[in-house]
């Protein structure tokens, strides 16, 4: 059915697996579409009562957005790209069965983003996590700049994003962005422990409270606009700087980018 996805439904727990793993399971248009009807099948399907998102391979969760599809889009079609992965990630974090991100290896850039949208993280003590956008001359675009300051603060949120540097599995827990570190040998083992020890619970209460958790978390400006739509606006601003050339073309050519601040 699916050509980037694996899914399995089993003990009510419907498993998703990035599988492009010679790419790092690296976000491109296919993984999202993909990606959206396997949430709308959770939508739909009275079988399913969870959700497990993780990343084929020991190597990564996912390792980022697919940079080569970046090439050559105006701002209007970046504004497009960034809401569209807003989108798909709105149906993971609004839906209203337990979705939880079982992260092996790297969760970078919009794949960091990805696991945010769920409603927890499970890691393995090999993660890494980050956004390293600002390297390409970027920002995150998928949801970061809201859902990293929601989780670990705006002072790490500020200093996460503008260093792009990478936090291995203890300083994500220690800092709030995953709720619990383990072997890659035990990783699935204790997501699905704890997915069925929610399926236990009331399922129509543990939909509330992943719909009241979500309010109060919400963001917006005095102006009338959300955190979400201002990140996507400033994600299209970027694709039309030079330092955005510069960063995507260093990273094609393997080379350290010299950006200008124009």
């Amino acid at each position: 059915m699916f050509q980037t996805i694996l899914t399995d439904l089993n003990d009510g727990i419907f498993t998703i697996t990035i599988n492009r793993p010679d790419k790092l399971n690296a976000l491109n248009k296919d993984v999202f579409n993909e990606l959206d009807a396997a949430m709308e099948e959770v939508y739909t399907n009275t079988a399913i009562q969870s959700v497990l998102i993780t990343g084929a391979g020991p190597k990564a969760f996912v390792a980022g957005a697919d940079i080569s599809e970046f090439a050559g889009i105006t701002k209007e079609a970046a504004m497009a790209l960034a809401q569209r992965g807003q989108n798909v990630y709105f149906k993971i974090e609004n839906c209203k069965k337990p979705v939880m991100a079982a992260v092996n290896g790297f969760a970078l850039g919009g794949g960091c983003e990805l696991a945010m949208a769920c409603h927890f993280r499970f890691c393995s003590d090999n993660a890494r996590f980050g956004q390293p956008e600002v390297n390409l001359g970027l920002i995150p675009g998928y949801g970061g700049t809201q859902r990293l300051t929601q989780l670990v603060g705006k002072g790490r949120s500020m200093e996460y994003q503008m260093t792009g540097r990478l936090i291995d599995a203890k300083e994500a827990w220690q800092a709030g962005l995953v709720n619990q570190v383990c072997t890659a040998e035990e990783l699935i083992t204790k997501a699905k422990e704890t997915l069925l020890l929610i399926q236990a619970k009331a399922p129509i209460a543990v939909g509330k409270i992943i719909e009241c958790v979500n309010v109060a978390t919400i963001s917006a400006y005095t102006n009338g606009k959300s955190g979400y739509d201002k990140e996507v606006e400033s994600f299209g601003d970027c694709f039309i700087t030079e330092d955005m050339l510069e960063g995507t073309t260093a990273f094609m050519e393997k080379r350290k980018p010299v950006f200008k601040g124009k």
